[in-house]
């Protein structure tokens, strides 16, 4: 006897057939909550109501300079939806436009040209100031000291000298920072490139390496970053939407860079946070709805990792429509096999953190760790058929299927009989929440 089980695949499905002697422990999606039937009226109660924070019309009153941060394409935010309306309520506040700058939170990815800007907030540019911020560009950028973590603390300038920042994003479960949100916009988002690194390395470690979905309180490379962004001199009052699973506001917070971010986890973790009561053999975890491409289509795996048993199979499916997008690790070839890779991870993990690695970004770097880490916990098997050979090739860690009833099968080699299966058909946005 054979189960099917269906899970998306873009704006369709894929049958998977299973085992029939298989337990399906859980078929685990997010919470469906509505999305707010009026997001102006949302826009409105939250900077009405903000969260520890003074009123936004008192902030802009004191504030000659105003940098507005929002957060680039990598990220679901609908920036198109809120910008306008910020821009509105500052205008009508008697904010100038040469007031304002707008900058980009693009961290160590490309900058966004005029076009993906415009497009990204709206299609309101005309007449705005605005900037890529360089993150290796040090003329570019004001040094405001070191966190008790030992991070040097380097920040855009047009942002460090506003007299007010406002940040626009959203709150979603994040590989390493628990969720994304708050004062993340500002660092790493707009912060230089030395301050990225040691941001980043504080979560190379056997204990933080997969943070998703986390408490806060627990996670030292949050808890820096908002170190670090606190000490700006500038006033800032944040904007981060909480989005459904079909990217749809549910909830806006604003104000306090901490506080308001808090509330909006909650949220954020009412939505995606499953229940799991102990990690099973095999899970089945999808992109969706991740799917543009493999970059964000790994979510999926980050997300779900910790729900396999160690030595378990953790299947992943992903639809990655407009193929592998910009993700440096897919693009560069390690000068090791896949066997060898595994019988030296133990070593590379401890090297990893701290090596200079050629032409290796920060992002990458904790890609890479984080990749070793999870081969060494669970056999990981990919279906992904956008992704070309090569980028396969350069991907070891995983074991590319051509289709989902090899990557089953596999999974039987080790158990034919019994075995706990647990299937995340939104991978990429939800995680298993052990508590």
């Amino acid at each position: 006897m054979i189960k099917k089980i269906d899970v998306p695949w873009g704006t369709d499905t894929v049958q998977i057939a299973i085992p029939d002697s298989w337990n399906i422990s859980g078929i685990l999606r997010p919470m469906d909550i509505p999305p707010v039937s009026d997001y102006g009226a949302e826009m409105d109660r939250a900077v009405s109501q903000p969260v520890g924070s003074a009123s936004l019309p008192d902030l802009v009153r004191s504030s000659k300079k105003i940098a507005i941060v929002i957060d680039d394409s990598s990220r679901p935010t609908p920036v198109h939806l809120i910008f306008p309306h910020v821009l509105n309520f500052l205008y009508s506040n008697g904010v100038k436009s040469d007031q304002i700058t707008l900058v980009p939170a693009i961290g160590l990815h490309r900058g966004l040209d005029e076009k993906e800007l415009n497009s990204r907030i709206g299609g309101v540019l005309s007449g705005l100031r605005w900037e890529n911020p360089d993150c290796d560009k040090e003329d570019t950028l004001t040094y405001l000291g070191m966190t008790s973590r030992g991070t040097p603390v380097w920040i855009n300038q047009s942002v460090s000298e506003a007299d007010l920042i406002l940040s626009i994003g959203c709150i979603e479960p994040h590989i390493i920072a628990s969720f994304g949100g708050g004062l993340k916009n500002l660092v790493p988002g707009v912060a230089g490139r030395k301050t990225i690194a040691h941001n980043h390395s504080l979560n190379c470690s056997p204990s933080t390496f997969n943070m998703v979905g986390q408490p806060i309180e627990n996670n030292p490379m949050r808890l820096d970053l908002e170190e670090a962004a606190l000490m700006l001199k500038s006033k800032i009052f944040i904007i981060n939407a909480v989005l459904n699973y079909q990217k749809k506001i549910v909830k806006i917070v604003a104000g306090d860079g901490i506080k308001a971010h808090r509330e909006g986890v909650l949220v954020s973790k009412t939505l995606y946070g499953v229940n799991l009561d102990k990690p099973v053999d095999i899970v089945i975890t999808d992109s969706h709805p991740m799917d543009q491409d493999l970059r964000q289509g790994v979510k999926a795996l980050a997300n779900t990792v910790r729900a396999v048993k160690k030595g378990g199979y953790l299947i992943t499916v992903v639809r990655a429509e407009e193929g592998v997008g910009v993700f440096g690790l897919a693009n560069r070839r390690l000068p090791l096999s896949k066997k060898a890779l595994r019988i030296l991870a133990p070593l590379l993990v401890k090297i990893v953190p701290k090596a200079k690695l050629k032409n290796m970004g920060e992002e990458d770097r904790f890609f890479l760790y984080f990749a070793l880490q999870a081969m060494r916990h669970a056999n990981l098997l990919m279906h992904a058929p956008t992704i070309p050979d090569k980028t396969r090739e350069n991907l070891p860690f995983v074991t590319f299927v051509n289709n989902l009833s090899e990557a089953i099968d596999a999974a039987k080699a080790k158990y034919p009989e019994k075995a706990n299966l647990v299937v995340f058909p939104y991978g990429g946005i939800t995680y298993p929440d052990f508590s």
